[in-house]
């Protein structure tokens, strides 16, 4: 064979093993509709465990959501238990892309959490599924279970730094212990969440969370965090007796000031 026939023969071995660029494009094409079958499927999954919870919600049911089979859905997903796991990670990656979006150091991590409080106050299937699904694994041998102690457990650590950053800072309140305020912080936010759905016009979740909030830090610290977090994304003007209101994210004394309706929270006080 020559050097010409060889050097033939690789670019025709070469070109048998190069997929072509249509090939390669519905490749991508099939990836991306299987990415969007799952996202369909979790966000139905999401929806009927936080309406039935996940000992009762059922394949069935999930599957019958997105017009499928119940062994087409488990094509996606080995089992029910896989597709929990699936789902819970799904919510938390929701919830940490929207609590992180300002930052995730100091008094930006309390602004985060209000951030939160306020996105789950539109999403009530979110809320439901936590609520449900978290009272059930309080139970040992609940699938779940062991996500829900690791979550509660980060979170809490979570909150714990923040403040800690916050008094290197000079800007917690004096006889506020991190840690104990990182727990107490955590029961508000799930109490909150359950009388909301029982009563969600009586509840201001992201209001009261930021109320708290506020109690444990300087007045000014907590309103220049709030300025320089909230304020850049347009609610700013929001009346007192709305959700999310200036007045109630800045926390108790906010409203002393004459222009207390639709004022700026960088101009709420000092």
């Amino acid at each position: 064979m020559t050097a010409s026939s060889e050097t033939a023969g690789g670019a025709a071995k070469a070109r048998v093993e190069l997929p072509s660029r249509s090939a390669a494009g519905r490749k991508r094409g099939a990836y991306a509709k299987t990415e969007a079958r799952r996202t369909e499927i979790l966000d139905a999954a999401l929806a009927a465990f936080g309406r039935s919870g996940y000992r009762a919600g059922s394949v069935r049911e999930i599957a019958m959501l997105v017009g499928m089979s119940p062994a087409g859905m488990l094509h996606h997903f080995d089992n029910k238990e896989t597709l929990l796991a699936a789902v819970l990670e799904h919510r938390e990656g929701i919830a940490h892309r929207v609590a992180s979006r300002h930052g995730i150091t100091g008094l930006d991590t309390l602004v985060g959490l209000v951030e939160l409080a306020r996105y789950n106050s539109t999403h009530r299937g979110i809320v439901e599924l936590y609520c449900i699904v978290s009272a059930e694994a309080t139970a040992a041998d609940h699938p779940a279970h062991p996500y829900f102690v690791a979550r509660y457990r980060r979170v809490r650590t979570r909150i714990a730094e923040a403040l800690e950053h916050a008094a290197r800072k000079g800007e917690l309140r004096a006889g506020v212990v991190p840690a104990r305020a990182a727990r107490a912080a955590v029961a508000l936010m799930d109490g909150l969440q359950v009388q909301w759905l029982l009563e969600p016009d009586e509840v201001d979740m992201p209001g009261e969370l930021a109320e708290h909030f506020a109690a444990l830090v300087k007045p000014g610290a907590w309103r220049r965090a709030l300025a320089a977090a909230l304020a850049p994304t347009g609610y700013e003007g929001f009346p007192d007796d709305r959700p999310g209101s200036a007045k109630n994210m800045a926390g108790p004394g906010a409203g002393n000031t004459p222009d207390a309706h639709n004022t700026p929270i960088e101009e709420v006080g000092p």
